[in-house]
């Protein structure tokens, strides 16, 4: 399977960037052909609800940023994994970028599965984050393959790692 990770924590060494190379490791390990992006890092704005994508662009977003790389990589993924750290009850602003900008193409054409790994501080703040990504497997008929959370006791565990494998396994 061709998988795509967006990895939004701007913490290079950070926990929810261990999370998604774990993820990486054991996918490829597994035979799949995996590329991580981190978006956290990348210049992508925010949709500007113009409508152009949806009119004179046919489906093409009229602002020429990083996300023009990430739109191939979204059209040949079978998985989708998003890695995303949890600052305030929801997932963070540097992987929201990239998911509003779908609105141009509504929904990558080859994703059949998803991924989501979390990481926090605290333990109990991960309900929005995970609300909105069920919401977003139904509006892609998506299958959910698997969750992994982390709070600050959990990050960079053997436990956690295991876990990660265990989603990957679901593949």
């Amino acid at each position: 399977m061709n998988i795509l990770i967006l990895q939004a924590s701007p913490r290079a060494k950070g926990n929810t960037a261990w999370m998604a190379d774990e993820y990486k490791q054991a996918a490829e390990a597994a035979g799949h052909q995996v590329t991580l992006v981190d978006v956290s890092h990348k210049k992508i704005a925010g949709c500007l609800a113009c409508e152009y994508c949806h009119t004179k662009g046919q489906g093409a977003c009229i602002q020429k940023d990083d996300m023009q790389a990430i739109y191939p990589l979204m059209a040949e993924a079978d998985v989708l994994v998003l890695a995303a750290p949890i600052y305030y009850f929801t997932l963070n602003a540097q992987i929201q970028a990239p998911i509003q900008r779908m609105y141009s193409v509504n929904k990558p054409a080859k994703v059949k599965k998803m991924a989501l790994l979390l990481s926090s501080h605290s333990p109990g703040v991960y309900t929005g984050a995970t609300a909105e990504y069920h919401d977003i497997c139904r509006y892609w008929s998506a299958e959910d393959s698997g969750i992994v959370t982390a709070k600050l006791d959990e990050q960079q565990t053997a436990a956690t790692k295991e876990k990660i494998k265990a989603i990957v396994n679901n593949l």
